[in-house]
């Protein structure tokens, strides 16, 4: 899930450090993503620095044997190399949720791409428990009208789920003028379940000018899995018809089957550091 600011990224990197059990030192990148597009935007490349911080190595796509070869000829061939069973690393046992699959998804549009999102951050302190995924047609990016796709996912970071028993997710559009949204607003289907994680999705269609931009504010109530707390939250996005270049792939496939191309996933999380290196 695309972290918002630079405390998510942090949490994603001590949720992957949590996951993997690992003791080396991780990096996160800025949240402008400098390194990763230093890095030519690849999504699992990988590099080897010396005690100097120096790169001594590097590759555009992670290859283990390759990387081995890189260790041996830099440091020195071991006699018993170790594998992932020498570890012994501490299993992880997996965090309840609540129930999924309660509510039917919606199918992506052909083609669909991810489009910018840009949320707008306030002094409330809340995070974005819910965060929006909005994706295009290859018409709606290339001419400003077309199909959009837009869902909440909730963030497993912060482990919260729907309340509801309470009043549905619901989303409220403001469009300028030569924008026109359809629908502008909508309300998320109120299942059975009396809590769940499933998103809440919609489809819509917008006739306007590439580039075009407008505002998005959503509603919810959010609830922590440990049931210690369960708030009304209402937060706001920015919706530009552009491509969204540093998450270019779809968040999921489409209905023919395939996935949209794109320079990279661009998350630029973090990543483990070896060879000597350290931080309405």
């Amino acid at each position: 899930m695309r972290p918002f600011n630079i405390e998510e990224r942090l949490m994603h990197v001590a949720e992957a450090k949590r996951f993997l059990g690992t003791s080396v030192s991780w990096l996160a990148d800025t949240m402008d993503n400098r390194f990763h597009d230093v890095m030519g935007r690849t999504p699992n490349s990988e590099m080897i620095l010396d005690s100097e911080a120096r790169v001594v190595a590097r590759r555009g796509w992670s290859d283990p044997a390759a990387l081995r070869l890189d260790m041996e000829r830099l440091a020195g061939a071991v006699d018993h190399p170790t594998s992932i069973a020498d570890l012994d690393l501490p299993e992880q046992k997996p965090i309840e949720q609540v129930a999924k699959g309660v509510v039917p998804r919606v199918p992506l549009p052909a083609g669909a791409m991810p489009i910018m999102v840009e949320p707008q951050l306030n002094d409330s302190g809340i995070p974005f428990y819910a965060k929006l995924r909005a994706e295009g047609t290859p018409a709606l990016l290339e001419t400003g009208k077309g199909t959009m796709y837009i869902g909440f996912h909730l963030d497993p970071l912060y482990r919260v789920h729907w309340n509801n028993e309470v009043d549905p997710v619901e989303f409220r559009i403001t469009a300028p003028d030569g924008v026109s949204v359809t629908p502008s607003e909508g309300v998320a289907v109120d299942p059975e379940e009396p809590a769940d994680a499933d998103p809440r999705e919609f489809l819509i269609e917008v006739d306007g000018t590439p580039g075009a931009a407008f505002d998005l504010r959503v509603q919810y109530f959010a609830c922590d899995d440990a049931l210690t707390f369960c708030i009304p939250v209402r937060q706001d996005y920015k919706v530009s018809l552009a491509r969204e270049d540093s998450n270019s792939w779809s968040i999921r496939m489409n209905p023919d089957g395939t996935r949209a191309p794109g320079g990279g996933m661009g998350m630029g999380m973090g990543m483990g550091v070896g060879m000597g290196a350290t931080g309405f």
